[in-house]
């Protein structure tokens, strides 16, 4: 079985010092890929560096809509600038979106409608941070018709919210959310949607699963997300685990694992 974390800040320091062993500890558990995703422009560099110290780590370049007050529009221009020579490992733009509850929409709205066009013009998958901002995401997408793939990572929203953005062509990311008891409504939203639009993350070190301090994530919890995962749908794991490869791979537009299309 193989498991690919789409979605983990394994730049971070919590994780500086120990990455080999936690990844070695990972990849005895089934993981045999993670993509890092960039949250603002001075991180760029060690997002890049970490994913090509280690075999088998990806990574993304964006603007987190927490960190936008930091950049300018050259910093938007040299993001366009990178993705257009397509650095090696790098398999999408993001992270970018929209959050409710940090800053303001107001602000972070230009930041991301600016990234879904550097995306479009780059031909390179979105990872977006969405909180609360569900609805508001689709509608960015919809209206600049944005063709190309999109991970909404760390989904916690409603069945319907879930299956408008899947209409779209949109990835749902799958979190340490589902294995708490507490999380029904996306447990059941998580259960009912299409198993061909889920794609499995940790997001570590953050969005830790049941039992797990908070602030201690890390890739090798991913099989627990996978097993809550199995749990809820009822599923063969075999089965759900091809599935799941099968949808991270046309997510990043790998044709296998650790190869890009690209």
């Amino acid at each position: 079985m193989r498991l690919i974390d789409a979605h983990c800040h394994f730049d971070f320091p919590e994780f500086d010092g120990r990455r080999a062993a936690v990844l070695e500890e990972a990849r005895c558990a089934g993981l045999s890929n993670l993509v890092i995703p960039g949250v603002r422009r001075s991180d760029w560099s060690r997002v890049s560096r970490v994913a090509s110290e280690h075999e088998g780590l990806y990574y993304c370049l964006g603007i987190h809509p927490w960190y936008v007050g930091e950049h300018s529009s050259d910093d938007l221009n040299a993001l366009s600038d990178a993705l257009v020579k397509h650095p090696g490992r790098c398999v999408a733009l993001g992270e970018c979106g929209l959050d409710r509850l940090h800053g303001t929409l107001e602000d972070q709205y230009p930041w991301f409608e600016a990234q879904v066009d550097i995306a479009s013009e780059a031909h390179f998958p979105l990872v977006v941070h969405s909180v609360k901002t569900h609805d508001e995401v689709y509608e960015v997408l919809r209206r600049k018709q944005f063709a190309g793939r999109v991970l909404v990572h760390g989904f916690s929203g409603s069945y319907q919210q879930a299956s408008k953005l899947i209409d779209l062509g949109c990835f749902i990311g799958v979190g340490g959310v589902i294995t708490h008891p507490r999380s029904r409504k996306t447990r059941e939203t998580i259960a009912r949607l299409p198993v061909d639009a889920l794609v499995l993350e940790t997001d570590a070190p953050d969005m830790a699963p049941e039992g797990v301090a908070p602030g201690c994530n890390s890739p090798g919890y991913l099989p627990l997300i996978f097993d809550a995962l199995a749990e809820l749908r009822d599923a063969s794991r075999e089965d759900l685990a091809r599935s799941l490869l099968g949808n991270v791979q046309r997510l990043y537009g790998w044709n296998e694992v650790g190869a890009s299309e690209r």
